[in-house]
């Protein structure tokens, strides 16, 4: 009788322990879910409509913004414009002119520091002061510069309640000089729902001995990156309607991810 016990006991421990595990995993589930839905940066939208996202960062620019516009208008195309706000302060008209094509304009911070290597205040006032910026123009949307950011910069913007908006779709415009491989590139990775980061203007690197080193050479001319674009909806005309990002999460469900610093910006 003991033996069988025993038995008994040691199956009912091994399923205490089972669902205990299975409770734990649900628990972490739960956790990550919420943290994603919370804290999640929006990199592209589950939807089986042909929709995409175009994304110009680091303008506005008064040689290169309004030939992005002139192609953009070519193909009946609308962008969104993360700007910087001091670049939106000397060009308010051109601000303005991008509003009134239709196009959407989110915040890129005041100056471009990567947000990480800031202090709260720093980057409460990089924030700020964009907003106030593009007061009458921009929407309740933000791209971290270099799409660099940690949990204490995720906090102030989820307290500024900006949606948090990088990418799912590079098309390495800031570094490339050949326009026919990046239209190539994006032809082939541009899928429904997608985020393309792309670059209206070309913000210089950060003057600070400890910021980390970009990958490549910076390409500051945009002959190269407006060759691409206007070669990529052509290619993609009538297979791809192109959005703002506003309009682009209501055509389905928004994907998130705990996205952070190095890991996925500067490839």
């Amino acid at each position: 009788m003991s033996g069988a016990s025993d038995v008994g006991l040691a199956a009912s421990g091994a399923s205490g322990n089972i669902t205990l595990r299975r409770k734990a995993g649900i628990v972490r589930r739960s956790y990550r879910f919420a943290q994603r839905q919370l804290l999640g940066t929006i990199t592209h939208v589950a939807t089986t409509e042909h929709v995409a996202a175009l994304t110009f960062d680091d303008g506005p620019d008064p040689a290169s913004t309004p030939l992005v516009l002139d192609v953009l208008a070519k193909h009946n195309a609308h962008g969104t414009f993360f700007m910087l706000g001091a670049a939106a302060s000397r060009y308010p008209d051109l601000v303005r002119e991008v509003a009134a094509r239709g196009h959407a304009i989110g915040n890129h911070t005041w100056d471009h520091p990567s947000l990480p290597s800031l202090t709260h205040r720093e980057r409460f006032r990089q924030i700020r002061d964009c907003r106030n910026t593009l007061a009458d123009s921009g929407q309740r949307l933000f791209r971290p510069p270099y799409g660099e950011q940690n949990m204490a910069a995720r906090l102030d913007l989820l307290c500024f309640g900006y949606q948090v908006v990088t990418w799912n779709t590079d098309s390495g415009d800031w570094w490339n000089p050949d326009a026919v491989a990046m239209a190539d590139h994006l032809v082939k990775h541009i899928r429904p729902g997608c985020i393309v980061v792309l670059h209206d203007a070309i913000s210089p690197p950060p003057a600070n001995e400890n910021a980390a080193p970009l990958p490549r050479e910076i390409l500051y001319d945009r002959g190269a990156m407006l060759a691409a674009l206007d070669l990529t909806l052509k290619r993609l005309d009538g297979r791809f309607r192109f959005v703002t990002v506003p309009q682009l999460l209501q055509r389905g469900r928004p994907r998130k991810t705990v996205w952070s610093s190095w890991q996925d910006a500067r490839r």
